[in-house]
């Protein structure tokens, strides 16, 4: 299997993990215009399976290191397969609200709050099940990325207060979104075996980077088949969506965009899993998710989602920017 060994393709892999999170919803926002997220998301998820079997069975069973994929199956515990599984799930359902907050109160604030606060729980929760990182730096890096976070919802509240309705719906399905992702991660970084300096095998019994994003994906897709059935009945805002409507109103375009949607964010994912086994865990899923100010730049430059906002508010979002690049300098900076 192919093994990072330096810490700068590390960190390029995480950057470009971060460009993937945060703009894979952009495929998204290119659908809504014809049919509803719901049925996007089936197409989304179809998507993320099939990467993560691209991926198993190229760069995850090619080279001299570690084990190739069907090898690392075969020797793999059922309960480190149950845990990348499990981080699928529940990866799923936070997804699927974000998804939703996104559809209601769009990319520059369901981004910054939701995933925002999912990198600052998610950096805890995997440094806690890993134990590898610099503690100090994490927690500056963390604490620029929240006063991002506050930055956004003052520029939001302005936003309110110059005449557009305010979602409220959408800021609180944001939060619990970003809560459940916060725990996700952890759960497949702890299935995956690490990986010796010397004679780069894996430890027996865990899983491959790739196996776990194959576990990880598998129980995304499969979950879909409770979570956004759940969403398709019980929509957040307008009527239920009918099963049916996956077929008859929706056309190749809209299909292959789901797709790519999915795709997308699991080369992100599978680079972030990747990267890890030499950046660490922590820092690999808090540097990818700043995707965060990736989608916030989306949002507010493609999108203008703060187009008519009153005087000030640019201010407020250029200081947004700013403190989630030092947050993320500073998360890099932790393993230098």
């Amino acid at each position: 299997m192919f093994i990072v060994e330096s810490y700068p393709l590390a960190v390029a892999m995480c950057l470009v993990t971060m460009l993937c999170w945060g703009s894979w919803a952009n495929t998204q926002k290119l659908a809504a215009k014809e049919w509803r997220f719901q049925l996007f998301y089936w197409d989304y998820a179809i998507g993320v399976f099939l990467l993560s079997l691209l991926l198993a069975f190229t760069m995850g069973s090619s080279g001299a290191g570690g084990r190739g994929f069907l090898a690392d199956l075969q020797q793999a515990d059922a309960k480190w397969l149950g845990s990348a599984f499990l981080g699928g799930v529940i990866f799923n359902l936070s997804n699927i609200l974000l998804v939703a907050a996104i559809d209601i109160a769009g990319l520059a604030v369901a981004f910054p709050v939701g995933v925002g606060l999912a990198l600052v729980l998610g950096v805890i929760t995997t440094y806690l099940s890993t134990r590898v990182g610099n503690v100090p730096m994490l927690a500056a890096g963390v604490a620029g990325v929240m006063v991002a976070i506050v930055l956004d919802a003052l520029a939001y509240k302005r936003l309110s207060t110059g005449g557009q309705k305010t979602p409220v719906k959408g800021i609180v399905i944001s939060i619990a979104a970003g809560v459940l992702m916060g725990f996700f991660y952890k759960y497949v970084a702890q299935a995956m075996g690490t990986i010796d300096e010397i004679t780069k095998s894996l430890t027996a019994g865990k899983l491959s980077p790739y196996t776990a994003v194959v576990f990880f994906s598998l129980g995304l897709l499969l979950s879909n088949f409770l979570w956004n059935s759940i969403m398709m009945v019980r929509p957040f805002t307008g009527p239920p969506v009918p099963f049916g409507d996956y077929f008859t109103k929706g056309n190749l375009r809209l299909h292959v965009v789901g797709i790519l949607g999915g795709m997308i964010w699991n080369v992100g994912m599978s680079f972030s899993i990747i990267a890890s086994t030499k950046a660490g865990a922590a820092l690999s899923y808090g540097l990818g998710q700043g995707a965060t100010m990736i989608g916030a730049f989306w949002g507010v430059f493609i999108w203008k989602e703060f187009k008519g906002a009153p005087k000030g508010t640019n201010g407020l979002l250029a200081a947004m920017f700013l403190f989630y690049l030092i947050g993320l300098a500073v998360l890099i900076a932790s393993k230098l």
